[in-house]
């Protein structure tokens, strides 16, 4: 094509010069870099994993994350949507899968992620049927609980444990604070791209503001051997435990709704002819089959991303080999050790303060999706009270159910499950009771919303 757009083509078959491809490809990388990092560095800290093993997580995470990004770019065989998707590891699933790793083991925790993925091929001829059951009241409140879950465990982390000697430090404290100021001033002060880059921005100034007062030791980054090879189950063999897997169960219902407004949402801005709903199973099928691979190499699950949708829409760049490039440099961060190395130096703190603004974002989500339920009707007003009463007791009051049977505790103990099943069963008593109709609307409302 030497770089001339076709305009009889696709949009996303489009092939541009190899130099706009690169840089195209690099934006989606720095776009989603954060989510990854953040993500293994809680799972990391919260279960006190080596850090030679968390070198190898987040080298697994940025592999399977550019090979699911390529598998939904190309879409062999019907695994993929053949459109410029990027995947990464969503922040409900870490929220759950570090719940059960904390209630059971992280080997249990892994193999839940296993079972969702074959969940996911199970449940998909009928996952239609299935979505009235996940209006917008219950997906809100999921993303709300998803937030507050998260912002207290990174806040945690950011303080240390109560009565040791370093308990609320207030340097770490500070460059907490500091990393959110700047994101936010950041997003304040950019504008187009590098706005959407605020996040990044943020951890990579807070991170160098950090090295100056000598609080990141980068000495061993480059020690050791230059190319790292993610190993499977690196936690062991997974245990499989049905009952423990069924938080990520139910959300990979509400991950599968999301799926498919995304699909809707970028056939609509690229452009693509056909029918956009005739792509979604494929691009379900694509989540699975790259959290079962996740699954093998012991990450959470690895979910199609809706920021990269707005990154197509500003940019007007619609093509999938965009994101196929993306992809191989993911893969490429993924191979070459001292990233890994360099991602895993980071300090706490200011990977904390990052998380705490993204994982912030997702209450805000859940709080647009529940401002379009009338909550002054009654049933969606108990429908919600009861969800964040049952969901914020374990999360506000850890062992609230400690002396519960083990079952009854890792549905109840885990706040998010605890929360989105109340949600459902009471939501659903009053909407099929004939008592109240909000929250009956189609879950593509809730496109966008973060897993």
């Amino acid at each position: 094509m030497n770089g001339i757009v076709d305009e009889t083509v696709d949009p996303t078959d489009q092939i541009l010069p190899a130099r706009s491809l690169a840089l195209f490809g690099l934006q989606h990388v720095l776009v989603m870099a954060a989510a990854p990092i953040t993500a293994v560095f809680l799972v990391s800290k919260a279960l006190d994993l080596s850090d030679a093993l968390a070198v190898s997580l987040i080298s697994a995470t940025f592999l399977v994350c550019g090979l699911g990004t390529i598998l939904q770019s190309f879409g062999p065989g019907g695994f993929g949507a053949r459109l410029p998707f990027i995947m990464v590891p969503g922040g409900a699933p870490i929220a759950i899968f570090l719940a059960i790793a904390q209630q059971t083991d992280i080997q249990t925790a892994v193999g839940a992620v296993i079972l969702t993925a074959v969940f996911y091929f199970i449940a998909l001829p009928v996952f239609r049927r299935l979505l009235k059951f996940f209006p917008p009241i219950v997906v809100g409140t999921m993303l709300l609980l998803v937030s507050v879950n998260l912002v207290k465990i990174y806040g945690g982390t950011i303080t240390g444990k109560a009565g040791t000697p370093g308990f609320a430090d207030p340097v770490n404290i500070g460059l907490a604070l500091l990393t959110i100021a700047l994101t936010v001033i950041f997003a304040r002060v950019f504008t187009g791209m590098l706005q959407r880059l605020s996040v990044m921005l943020g951890l990579v100034a807070g991170a160098i503001i950090a090295f100056a007062l000598g609080h990141m030791d980068v000495s061993g980054v480059l020690a050791g051997p230059v190319v790292a090879v993610p190993h499977l189950f690196p936690f062991g063999m997974p245990t499989f435990n049905l009952v423990a897997a069924i938080p990520l169960i139910v959300f990979s219902i509400i991950s599968m709704a999301e799926a498919t407004g995304q699909t809707i949402a970028t056939v609509e801005i690229v452009g693509k002819p056909g029918d956009a709903r005739a792509i979604v199973p494929s691009t379900i099928r694509g989540d699975a089959l790259v959290s079962l691979v996740g699954g093998l190499f012991g990450t959470s699950l690895i979910i199609t991303s809706g920021e990269n949708i707005g990154i197509v829409r500003a940019t007007n760049v619609k093509s999938r080999y965009v994101t196929a490039v993306a992809g191989a440099i993911l893969v490429l961060i993924a191979l070459f050790a001292p990233v890994g190395r360099l991602a895993a130096s980071l300090p706490g703190p200011v990977v904390c303060g990052t998380a705490v603004v993204v994982f912030s974002i997702i209450g805000v989500i859940g709080i647009d999706l529940l401002r379009r339920v009338d909550l002054r009707e009654h049933g969606p007003m108990v429908t919600l009270a009861a969800a964040l009463s049952m969901g914020l007791l374990p999360i506000l009051v850890p062992g609230v159910y400690s002396q519960f049977p083990h079952w009854a505790q890792m549905v109840l103990g885990n706040g998010l499950a605890a929360g989105t099943i109340t949600a459902v069963i009471v939501n659903a008593a009053f909407l099929f009771g004939g008592l109240h109709e909000a929250g009956s609307s189609s879950h593509a409302e809730a496109t966008g919303a973060e897993g």
